[in-house]
């Protein structure tokens, strides 16, 4: 195998930072639906502000939260089968977060509007994931760049 083809069969670091934030998502998503993990389990609602369940006590969670967090653990695990598509998700997905913290952030968390649903711990988290998501894609492109330069 030449140098060059051996290079494009390589995992290369976005790639590595995507599957472990899927993963994450994944696993976050599975222990939305675990009563105990999941306090007030039985008050868990399809979606919407009347959804007493926190995952860890702490975050707000619906059957659609953890269907989301589901999802984007699959597309993380989907993204990093390629370096280019483990960039757009931690991106595209970082800018998602941070617009979700917006929308927490200024949303009624008591009114309907909140539909997610979400509270103030979910908002400090989504910004924290949407920072870190785009962070990671900058630095772990950055290295990359280094290694192949």
């Amino acid at each position: 195998m030449t140098e060059a083809r051996a290079s494009r069969t390589r995992t290369r670091p976005v790639q590595r930072v995507a599957a472990l934030v899927g993963a994450v998502f994944l696993v976050v998503g599975v222990l939305g639906f675990i009563p105990g993990v999941t306090t007030n389990y039985d008050q868990l609602e399809w979606a919407g502000p009347d959804a007493d369940a926190m995952l860890f006590g702490v975050f707000a969670v619906s059957i659609l939260h953890n269907l989301v967090h589901l999802a984007f653990g699959v597309l993380g695990l989907a993204a990093a089968m390629s370096a280019a598509m483990s960039r757009i998700f931690l991106l595209v997905g970082g800018l998602v977060y941070l617009i979700l913290t917006a929308y927490g952030v200024w949303v009624d968390l008591s009114s309907d509007a909140n539909f997610i649903p979400v509270n103030t711990p979910d908002n400090w988290l989504h910004l924290g994931l949407g920072v870190g998501m785009i962070a990671a894609a900058l630095v772990a492109t950055a290295i990359e760049r280094r290694r192949i330069g």
